[in-house]
């Protein structure tokens, strides 16, 4: 269906962003400034363009201390620890944070009924880009950020780093390098489901679609699985004909391009094992670099080999598969990125069984833990549960052959790790869960595991 995720006034709220909308003087709100730097550069975007800006946040001054002195230089209103309704029906145009879910957010609701435009910083980016025949985005449950960054750095090697621009749910903000973007350069994205929810309204989807693979996520925010299938999907919604969609494992059938140049690789694939050379370990980083080199394959109209081949020296991305420290033969893997059961069970599959030590564990967002338990169980020699989730998992694990050890934090975990690993093992941090229990973003969840590891084994 087109018109899927609109509300009633999508059309209204669609030209909020609009290019020739001009917001000098305009009264804008960003809700959400965040730590990521999407909100540091999108609030830059905003005053560059003549806004007067309020900027609004649950969290604190001082918990949002880096992002804000970032600003320090700009004419900036800051509402910090709470939000006021006044703030969101006064305003000309509210710009809101992806994480924040306008339909059950009452001060975006008070602003939507005041007949306020609301729209995101992703939307306002694309509204704005100068070639959307140069627009490559990827989306998935696990793995986007990976094949983001693997395109970029395919497409830099092989046509200059000045003529590709990666952004997205990737961290930062496009926005503030809009004026470098020329109708040649290639512009990579990657999109989370709650960003592509707000494209849906622009009936917006990319020239060139990745869907890297599908499986339950998210589902505190989108409550069923469909739901999130469904804003999934809007990276093919409104594709033209000429344009391309590459599909990952599984996603085949789940997913429906409109499209009839579509590339599908599945994990039966013979090329997943046998043609890329990657530092970085897995399978799936096997997959992951057929789907990037495809899509470079595809962009710049040479063998999908070719690009694979500017893949060898992709140094990977932090906490995903990290090796962090190797002491006494013992290897030290943060995957703090690992934030779904299914991802967990990826990189289990990277190492062999009976050498892991598994840290696993995390907040609570409703995903079931169970396989995930049950999997490391057997494959692990021991598991050190943390978190929210940590008896859970712990419960489920504890009848099989695995030493189960509840540890409550990732300090504990490696010091109780640091006393039972033996040459040749792994410790790997790969939780399986989002952070947010005992830690604000799964990036200082993997710092506090390297911090950990470096304390505990000199």
């Amino acid at each position: 269906s087109s018109d899927r995720g609109e509300s009633p006034d999508a059309p209204h709220r669609a030209t909020a962003g609009d290019p020739q909308v001009n917001l000098s003087g305009k009264r804008v709100v960003v809700m959400g400034l965040g730590h990521f730097g999407g909100g540091v550069g999108l609030s830059r975007f905003l005053v560059e363009q003549g806004a007067e800006l309020l900027v609004t946040d649950l969290a604190s001054a001082k918990q949002l201390h880096a992002s804000i002195s970032q600003l320090a230089d700009l004419p900036i209103t800051y509402r910090m620890g709470e939000h006021r309704t006044s703030d969101f029906t006064a305003a000309d145009l509210v710009v809101v944070n992806p994480a924040v879910d306008q339909r059950e957010n009452r001060f975006l609701q008070a602003a939507a009924s005041a007949d306020i435009p609301i729209t995101s910083e992703i939307r306002l980016l694309i509204q704005r880009l100068p070639n959307r025949a140069r627009t490559i985005a990827v989306t998935g449950t696990a793995g986007k950020s990976t094949v983001t960054s693997m395109i970029g750095h395919c497409l830099s090697k092989l046509i200059g780093p000045g003529n590709v621009h990666v952004g997205g749910n990737i961290g930062g903000s496009l926005l503030e390098k809009l004026d470098k973007f020329s109708q040649e350069n290639w512009i990579v994205l990657e999109l989370s489901s709650f960003m592509l929810e707000g494209l849906a309204s622009d009936r917006w989807s990319p020239h060139m679609a990745v869907i890297t693979n599908f499986f339950p996520n998210h589902l505190d925010r989108h409550s069923t699985i469909e739901a999130y299938r469904s804003a999934k999907q809007t990276i093919l919604d409104f594709q033209e004909p000429h344009d391309i969609a590459i599909l990952g494992p599984d996603t085949a059938s789940q997913f429906h391009p409109n499209v009839p140049r579509v590339f599908v690789r599945e994990l039966n694939d013979p090329n997943v094992t046998d043609t890329i050379c990657l530092s970085i370990p897995g399978l799936h980083n096997q997959m992951n670099g057929l789907l990037a080199a495809d899509a470079v394959g595809a962009a710049l109209d040479i063998e999908w080999q070719r690009a694979a081949q500017s893949l060898e020296d992709y140094p990977g991305l932090p906490h995903r598969l990290e090796m962090v420290a190797e002491r006494g033969g013992v290897r030290y893997v943060n995957d703090s990125k690992s934030t779904t059961p299914d991802a967990a069970r990826i990189a289990l599959e990277c190492f062999d069984q009976g050498i892991v030590h598994l840290i696993v564990g995390g907040y609570d967002k409703g995903s079931d833990m169970c396989n995930l338990a049950q999997d490391a169980s057997i494959h692990c020699r021991v598991i050190y549960t943390i978190g929210a989730t940590g008896n859970a998992i712990a419960r489920e694990a504890e009848d099989g052959s695995a030493e189960v050890i509840r540890c409550v934090s990732i300090n504990r975990a490696v010091e109780e790790s640091a006393r039972r690993v033996r040459g040749g093992e792994v410790v790997l941090l790969s939780p399986g869960c989002a952070s947010w229990d005992q830690f604000d973003n799964y990036e200082k969840r993997g710092t506090a595991f390297i911090d950990a590891v470096l304390y505990h084994t000199g």
